[in-house]
């Protein structure tokens, strides 16, 4: 806020010092505006903020436009109108990613149930789509506010931390045990009260699979979140509920045109074969989350969250045994199981940093240091950011960064590769994402040698892309 900081020059003659500041929060960069008298080499001072103070040091040099500048200017319903649709788009195209294929294949069932005009298939459809928008908006608020305190963090920030890990792994494990038919989720009251058609589960599907896609960024949605966070709060949060909105719309239409609900197949006993086959791949989440445990919280982690796995999954067999039996409140005895398995939060934590591991050969962790030392030399570099539960980043690693043919290809080319690890929210690395109009990962950035800025590459790779980048500077 204006009027709230003042510089205190510690080089001499660096700005005139009887002259009034203004000290502005611009975004995530304080901007301080004094007469200067442009000295040649760097400046230091301390910068005050009430009992507060803070060393820093800057260099002389052309300051490159801020978005919120031009935000600022009175462009930002522009930034905003952009930023919106590109997140629709985004949201759009993120339901055929593969880090949301599992929860698709819950609403896969109740589709097909949809076809029947006697159901609620608008009302199912309405339910799904509020429980993906609130839930992405939701994210998006939480977010803003936790960068409000001045932490550097960016989308899918909460997959920072193992302990969300692990109540996502117990969560996909229940859902994985109940599509393979081991147990049934009773409608609380209250959903029955709302709605006498089941639009509380859709609405709770929606949410999950909302939450879910957090750690997938596709083409279109990484610039577009990363353009929110420069816009005022109501434009973030419409961004934000643009997201969920696009990865909402397949369902929206399939709701309200009877003729797409027409070409889905007729209900029938093949549905439970499907609901069994559908099991799979929640399964396989729920075993690339235990990976990502054991990454986060090292080998301790990963047991701790197995055994809560594995207590949650013998209190959902002796429900679903006594449902099978008939029993009332089927549930009540299994309860307790449930409570121990969520206790397991409490003793998970971040493993010890260690030394970085790039997994491609030749590869540097990243710094903005060791970047600019490459640059100067006049080598090309291929930067790029991943995190172990970005499961885009996963694919775009195995499928393309690290085959033969890629590493080849750079290597020929004498090309720098630096990987940014950003699993357990590096706050150096999420302000350099977010310098770059990134609100998460992945980035995958090409400098070229004597370019001023990099290429931005996109989400989605390809070999042949990385290919031609380096057969380009031999």
């Amino acid at each position: 806020m204006a009027g709230e900081g003042y510089f205190f020059p510690l080089t001499d003659g660096a700005i005139e010092y009887a002259a009034p500041q203004r000290v502005v929060r611009d975004g995530d960069r304080v901007v301080i505006e004094a007469p200067a008298k442009r000295p040649a080499g760097p400046i230091r001072g301390v910068l005050a903020f009430g009992s507060q103070g803070f060393v820093l040091e800057a260099a002389p040099g052309t300051v490159a436009p801020a978005a919120a500048s031009a935000a600022a200017a009175g462009n930002w319903l522009w930034i905003a109108l952009t930023a919106f649709f590109g997140a629709v788009l985004g949201g759009l195209i993120l339901n055929v990613m593969p880090c949301v294929f599992p929860i698709l294949s819950l609403k896969a069932l109740s589709l097909a149930k949809a076809g029947d005009d006697a159901g609620n298939p608008r009302g199912e459809a309405l339910a799904y789509a509020a429980g993906v928008v609130l839930t992405c908006l939701a994210l998006g608020g939480a977010l803003l506010a936790v960068r409000a305190g001045g932490v550097a963090v960016g989308w899918a920030f909460q997959l920072q931390d193992p302990r969300v890990i692990v109540v996502l792994l117990l969560l996909v494990t229940a859902i994985a045990l109940n599509l393979a038919g081991l147990f049934e989720v009773p409608a609380p009251a209250f959903v029955n009260r709302a709605s006498a058609r089941g639009t509380g589960g859709s609405f709770m599907t929606g949410a999950l699979a909302a939450f879910v896609a957090t750690p997938c960024t596709g083409p279109f949605m990484g610039a577009a979140l990363g353009s929110a966070l420069i816009l005022p709060w109501p434009a973030a949060l419409a961004v934000f509920g643009g997201l969920g909105l696009g990865i909402a719309f397949p369902f929206l239409l399939l709701g309200f045109v009877p003729a797409l609900r027409r070409r889905l197949p007729r209900p029938g006993a093949w549905m439970e074969t499907m609901r069994r086959i559908l099991s799979v791949p929640m399964f396989l989440t729920a075993l690339a989350l235990a990976w990502v445990l054991g990454r986060q919280a090292g080998a301790d982690g990963m047991t701790i969250g197995l055994a809560a796995a594995l207590l949650a999954s013998l209190g959902l067999w002796w429900a679903g045994r006594r449902q099978a039996r008939g029993l009332s409140r089927a549930w009540l005895p299994a309860f307790p199981l449930f409570l121990l398995a969520l206790a397991a939060v409490v003793f998970v934590r971040p493993a010890p940093a260690g030394i970085e591991r790039p997994s491609v050969a030749g590869a540097e962790p990243f710094s903005e240091a060791r970047l600019a030392e490459l640059r100067a030399s006049g080598r090309p570099v291929f930067a790029y950011f991943t995190a172990d539960w970005c499961l885009t980043c996963k694919v775009n690693e195995k499928a393309v960064i690290e085959t033969e043919a890629v590493a080849d290809a750079l290597r020929k080319a004498n090309v720098a590769v630096l990987v940014g690890d950003w699993t357990n929210g590096d706050p150096a690395l999420g302000r350099f994402i977010e310098a770059h109009n990134r609100a998460g990962v992945p980035l995958y950035l090409w400098y070229k040698p004597g370019s001023a800025e990099p290429e931005i590459l996109p989400q989605l790779l390809t070999q042949a892309m990385l290919q031609n980048l380096a057969g380009a500077n031999r």
